[in-house]
């Protein structure tokens, strides 16, 4: 599957770098630059709906303990 990506000067620049330093392909390093992106992006909503539970499950003794 292909899509085109436009590019201005600064990120042409960053690209150029990356290829050079990492040695990969641009498609390589913008591909692994959009999964990174979205694992944590991911893991944060995991952390946050975690958080959610714990928050919910243990409301009242949190109060307790601030009331003591």
């Amino acid at each position: 599957m292909a899509f085109t990506v436009r590019t201005d000067e600064e990120l042409e620049q960053a690209l150029d770098s990356l290829v050079e330093t990492e040695g990969l392909s641009r498609q390589e390093i913008v591909r692994r630059a959009v999964l990174e992106k979205h694992e944590r992006t991911s893991h944060r909503t995991r952390a946050r709906q975690a958080l959610t539970v714990v928050i919910e499950r243990w409301t009242d003794e949190i109060e307790q303990l601030a009331d003591a």
